[in-house]
């Protein structure tokens, strides 16, 4: 065994991950070898440090994001040719199988167990000539692949929804419908097109008053890409920026971090019925003193000015 493969699964077998077989010879090279003995230990060291600090929890906008984001880059990135990706490395199977005979063995029999399991379906269960009439079913939001299309008929209240699975579907029913809700939730999210999430966005400024519509509009507010996206969001959340803190917060974010001028003013023409807030006072006195933006800088004046002084 050479050190250079040692050094590669060490982390491996410091977090329990390494077959037995490889973890056996790994073992043995390291009783022999005091380089790769050194590398263990520290390895070892470093785990035991890292310990015993407490995992962070992420939270669910930060775990949505990431995988907006994820999504929208592998939606994007060049997709290699169908026999580059069915293509594998001959040696690296080779090599495993090499330290985990369990491995060989298992994939002996369930290549074996596959072929029976094959053949007793094909002459006890034969399927029929023609074709079956498959009743339709309504796809887990995991299966979901994307949002191709969101319509509204015009002085309805019915929206057409195409989505993929494996290949393109299509629903219909109305805004109170929670199947129609899921799928505008889902593609609000999730979706890579940003003219789909501006519809579903759009539609879901009609609702609200709904918790899920709501964090939904909160969360596009914060992280979508699109700044058209974030001032529709800004609009729906709006009549609740007196009620809900969480909206609040999400305007003042907005104000302060946001990239794009034209969202950052709308969030500060929204913040404007409860200007005499304690937290908002303290955003506009910040913007006051050293906005990068005059008009902002301007406004946050005019704002604190209309307030009456704290004694």
């Amino acid at each position: 065994m050479k050190c250079e493969w040692v050094r590669e699964n060490i982390t491996l077998h410091v977090y329990g991950e390494l077959a037995d077989d490889a973890r056996h010879e790994l073992e043995q090279h390291v009783a022999r070898c005091f380089d790769c003995a050194a590398e263990l230990k520290a390895e070892k060291e470093l785990h035991a440090l890292l310990s015993q600090a407490p995992a962070a929890e992420p939270t669910p906008n930060l775990l949505a994001a990431s995988r907006m984001r994820l999504q929208e880059a592998l939606e994007t990135a060049e997709q290699g040719g169908f026999w580059q990706r069915l293509a594998f490395d001959p040696a690296h199977w080779l090599r495993q199988m090499r330290f985990s005979p369990a491995l060989a063995s298992v994939i002996l029999i369930a290549g074996f167990a596959g072929g029976i399991g094959t053949a007793y379906k094909v002459f006890a269960h034969p399927q029929p000539a023609g074709p079956l009439a498959v009743a339709p079913q309504s796809p887990a939001e995991a299966a979901i692949t994307g949002i191709r299309s969101i319509t509204q008929d015009p002085g309805t209240n019915q929206v057409d929804i195409k989505y993929d699975t494996v290949s393109t579907q299509e629903t219909q029913g109305s805004l109170n419908d929670q199947r129609i809700q899921q799928l505008l939730l889902f593609a609000a999210r999730n979706n890579y097109n940003s003219g789909v999430r501006m519809d579903s966005v759009d539609l879901l400024t009609k609702r609200p008053e709904v918790s899920q519509v709501r964090d939904a509009l909160i969360y596009a507010l914060r992280y979508d890409t699109n700044p058209g996206v974030r001032l529709k969001a800004l609009d729906g959340l709006g009549p609740f920026v007196k009620d809900d803190v969480r909206v609040r917060d999400a305007m003042l974010e907005a104000l302060v971090n946001d990239s794009n001028q034209g969202v950052r003013i709308e969030a500060l023409r929204m913040i404007e019925p409860v200007k005499a807030d304690g937290s908002v006072r303290g955003v506009l006195m910040t913007l006051a003193a050293k906005d990068s933006s005059q008009y902002i800088k301007s406004q946050a004046r005019t704002m604190l000015a209309q307030l009456p002084e704290i004694d």
